[in-house]
């Protein structure tokens, strides 16, 4: 989707620094961290949500991303969310994953 960010930044049309990248891909920092580490990793190709992604593999490449995205950063432990819809917080129609870490994560959050 030519209007997507996360497209133009998947692609390399936005400038942001990949913690993490492969041919499917890409991890980065979060413009609007929640934590002290607040990072991204989002597929290439666009998908709307986690309910389009028949892919297991794909979803599975997602969380291996972050992971290794948070061991570079040598944060140890942290959260991992997608959120689904707007009632579920999706605000950026491209799925995405968000690692958190860096403080203590409380739950229920808030």
């Amino acid at each position: 989707m030519s209007n997507c960010i996360f497209c133009k930044i998947a692609q390399g049309e936005s400038h942001k620094e990949f913690l993490f990248e492969d041919d499917r891909v890409v991890v980065f920092r979060d413009l609007y961290p929640q934590a002290p580490v607040h990072i991204l990793a989002i597929p290439r190709a666009h998908f709307h949500s986690i309910k389009e992604v028949e892919d297991e593999t794909l979803v599975g490449r997602l969380f291996t991303a972050a992971k290794k995205a948070a061991e570079k950063l040598g944060i140890k432990d942290y959260r991992m969310v997608i959120n689904t819809g707007p009632q579920a917080g999706q605000s950026v129609f491209h799925l995405h994953l968000h690692l958190l870490g860096g403080r203590y994560m409380a739950w229920p959050p808030g």
